[in-house]
């Protein structure tokens, strides 16, 4: 019976996409922290660089970042595509690929998510549910 190589669409990255994505990472939060881009919005934060997703054939990268304390994140986010181009050239030159991958910026919302089921947790029904019962003993 053939192997087939296929991944299914639902399972997650390859060990190479992760590595890569890893490594993309790396450089472009050195490139952030260094200062190496001069644009007033990016001095004016501290940006961090949670995760970098690969598409499978590594040529675009998908960089979640996001500016310490959460505040003008648009803005930021503007500031990094506006100089996508040199960024793209600063990771190429880091990072040994065969492409320099393309890349693209969202905002990280891990941490809005986190809010927001830690709110839901604390709920008095939540609470309810998650008290001993006085039946038991």
């Amino acid at each position: 019976m053939p192997r087939h190589n296929k991944k299914d669409s639902t399972s997650g990255a390859s060990q190479r996409q992760l590595r890569v994505a890893e490594t993309v990472r790396h450089a472009i939060a050195d490139i952030l922290a260094q200062g190496h881009v001069h644009d007033p919005v990016l001095e004016g934060h501290l940006i961090t660089v949670p995760e970098v997703r690969m598409s499978a054939d590594l040529k675009l990268a998908t960089i979640y970042v996001m500016p310490l304390g959460g505040r003008d994140t648009t803005d930021v986010i503007d500031a990094l595509d506006h100089n996508r181009k040199f960024l793209r050239g600063e990771i190429a030159r880091r990072v040994n690929l065969k492409f320099a991958p393309d890349i693209r910026f969202r905002a990280d919302e891990r941490f809005d998510e986190a809010e927001r089921i830690e709110k839901l947790l604390r709920t008095p029904a939540v609470q309810r549910d998650l008290a001993p019962d006085s039946d038991e003993s």
